[in-house]
């Protein structure tokens, strides 16, 4: 059995993982968040649902790392290591982000404000995903 066969799946499956477990955290504050300015008679903002689709983006670059494992002529155990770290890191970057757009969701529910910071901040999270990919598509073009 070829073990580098369970990288491409890896490198999907588990950075899918972290976009369900971080959208799923951060739709449950963005609909608290909501509830919390009907409750107050103030208006919801929309930017709320910009919060939840944050972390789906992570799946994408599993998918990108998923096809350029399967493109590569690689070693398996280096293609297994890259599929399963890389799909690790991804998605934690996005479960990560996940929770960090749920307390942003509820500091502007509270606030109204700072939507920019909020964004940056979720950004910022989200390069640890852009970095995996890009390092491990080097590493499998160069190694």
């Amino acid at each position: 059995m070829n073990i580098g066969l369970i990288a491409p799946a890896a490198a999907l499956g588990l950075a899918a993982i972290g976009s369900a477990l971080g959208t799923g955290v951060a739709g449950q504050a963005s609909m608290g968040a909501w509830k919390k300015c009907f409750a107050a008679n103030r208006p919801a903002s929309f930017m709320l649902a910009l919060f939840c689709g944050a972390p789906l983006t992570q799946t994408f670059y599993g998918f990108l790392l998923m096809l350029f494992i399967q493109l590569s002529q690689k070693e398996p155990l280096l293609l297994l290591s890259a599929g399963v770290f890389g799909g690790l890191a991804i998605g934690f970057s996005a479960m990560m982000q996940g929770r960090a757009a749920a307390g942003a969701a509820d500091a502007l529910a509270d606030t109204g404000k700072g939507f920019a910071n909020y964004i940056t901040a979720i950004g910022i999270i989200e390069s640890v995903a852009l970095f995996v990919m890009i390092f491990l598509f080097l590493v499998l073009v160069i190694f």
